[in-house]
C-alpha cells in the first residue's frame, strides 16, 4: 500500500454529526449503513464541486474505524495507479474524485482489478464524482458495468436558508459560538458553496483565537477587510 495513503490524515470535522443532511437524507442512511453493515451495498455519491461529497466519504471512514481507508484521487493522481495496489484489504474503501481517472487505461485496469478484488472479499466500495456512473466517462465495459452496481444517490446543492444552518452546526460541532447576525452577514458577502464557508469559519475561528475575541459581525467585518486571515 501507497505510503501517501498510509500518512493521509482525514480532516477533523469530516463527520456525520457536522453535516446538515437536509435533502441528502437518503445518500446520509446509505454511507452510514456502508460504514457499519457487513452486509451493506456499495455507494456512488455525485454531485457539485462542494456539494459535501468528500465530507460524506471521510465520514463513513471515521465512522468504520481502522477498517477504512479514504483515497482522494483528485490530490494524488499523480502517484500512477500503483496507487491503488494492495487496497483490497480494507473492509472499507472511499474513493473520492473517481471521475479524475476516467479514459485513463491503466488507471482504469487497476480500479477494475481492485474492484474484483474486493467482490471477492466480500469488502466495500464507495466513491464519488461529479458525475453518474453512466456520465462518468469509463471506457473499460467491465468496468463500468460494476460500477453501475453501486447505490446511487446525488448531492443537491443547499439553498441560502439550509447554508446558515449547515455553518451554525459546523459551529457547533466546534465549539464556536456563531450569531444568527454574523452567519447573515457571511452568507451576504461570501460564496455560498459549503467548502469555502467551512474554510472561512475555520479562519475566522483562528483570528478570533488569536485576537481573544467573538465571532460579531464588526469583528468579522474587520478581519475580512483587513485581509488578517
Amino acid at each position: 500500500m501507497s505510503q501517501l495513503l498510509l500518512n493521509l490524515r482525514l480532516d477533523d470535522h469530516a463527520v456525520f454529526e457536522s453535516f446538515l443532511p437536509t435533502g441528502n437524507e437518503g445518500a446520509v442512511a446509505a454511507l452510514t449503513a456502508f460504514a457499519t453493515e457487513p452486509e451493506a451495498h456499495g455507494v456512488w455519491i455525485w454531485g457539485a464541486p462542494a456539494s459535501g461529497k468528500s465530507h460524506l466519504l471521510q465520514g463513513a471512514c471515521e465512522l468504520a474505524g481502522d477498517a477504512a481507508m479514504y483515497v482522494p484521487l483528485g490530490r494524488l493522481a499523480g502517484a500512477g495507479p500503483e496507487l491503488l495496489d494492495g487496497l483490497e484489504e480494507r473492509a472499507v474503501l472511499c474513493i473520492d474524485d473517481v471521475d479524475r481517472i476516467a479514459g485513463q487505461p491503466a488507471w482504469e485496469q487497476a480500479l477494475f482489478r481492485l474492484y474484483n478484488a474486493l467482490e471477492e472479499r466480500q469488502h466495500r466500495l464507495a466513491v464519488a464524482s461529479v458525475r453518474p456512473p453512466r456520465q462518468s466517462g469509463f471506457m473499460l465495459p467491465d468496468l463500468s458495468s460494476r460500477l453501475m452496481r453501486l447505490a446511487v444517490f446525488r448531492l443537491g446543492v443547499l439553498s441560502g436558508e439550509d447554508c446558515a444552518a449547515a455553518l451554525r452546526l459546523r459551529a457547533r460541532h466546534r465549539g464556536i459560538e456563531l450569531p444568527k447576525e454574523t452567519v447573515s452577514f457571511l452568507l451576504r458577502r461570501t460564496r455560498r458553496d459549503l467548502r469555502s464557508l467551512y474554510d472561512l469559519l475555520d479562519r475566522l475561528a483562528a483570528a478570533a483565537l488569536r485576537e481573544q475575541r467573538r465571532l460579531t459581525v464588526p469583528f468579522v467585518r474587520t478581519v475580512l477587510e483587513k485581509g488578517i486571515l
